[in-house]
């Protein structure tokens, strides 16, 4: 399938695909004209794609981590490098996440503390 059909079905942009290519992500073959060629696999590479920058991994990570996933992407083997870096980022999403609830605390008792004032 040629790009736009790949971006169709993916509900991803031509621009984002080429970016996709352009950091190693996603490997077209090329046809005599010079257009990208993707088969069927592409199009769960990409979803797989988007689902981990969406988990907010960087390219390098996703670069090293597709060459271990299955086809389907819900299993990943062991390579060098690649646990590490996504327990890494387990830790600081969890931390975020701390951040967060202790913001929303904050702001919640901020919240009680206004509306008592406005009662008296």
């Amino acid at each position: 399938m040629l790009i736009g059909e790949l971006a169709e079905r993916t509900g991803t942009s031509e621009r984002l695909l080429r970016h996709y290519e352009r950091g190693g992500l996603l490997l077209p073959d090329r046809l005599p004209n010079g257009y990208r060629w993707y088969d069927e696999s592409h199009v769960e590479t990409v979803r797989r794609i988007r689902a981990l920058l969406a988990a907010g991994l960087p390219v390098r990570t996703i670069r090293a981590l597709l060459p271990c996933t299955t086809p389907a992407g819900e299993v990943v083997h062991p390579c060098p490098g690649v646990l590490d870096a996504l327990r890494s980022r387990l830790a600081d999403l969890d931390a975020r996440a701390a951040e967060l609830d202790e913001a929303r605390a904050v702001l919640r008792a901020t919240i009680a503390g206004t509306q008592r004032v406005d009662v008296a």
